[in-house]
């Protein structure tokens, strides 16, 4: 059980090694953010939330 535990931990250290520099340079390469992508982000997330209202009183 511990041997599992050790070798997790030293999988996790090793996802976290490999992905941080990944993940800072994706972040400063990135599209910066314009007047309508949040528009585009809401509706659709909007429909997912009424959809799932919906569900929620046929039930």
């Amino acid at each position: 059980m511990d041997g599992m535990k050790i070798a997790s931990a030293i999988f996790l250290v090793l996802i976290l090694v490999f992905l941080l520099p990944k993940a800072k340079g994706m972040l400063t390469n990135s599209p910066k953010a314009e007047a309508g992508d949040w528009q585009a982000a809401i509706i659709p997330l909007a429909g997912v939330i009424g959809f799932i209202a919906l569900l929620m009183w046929l039930v």
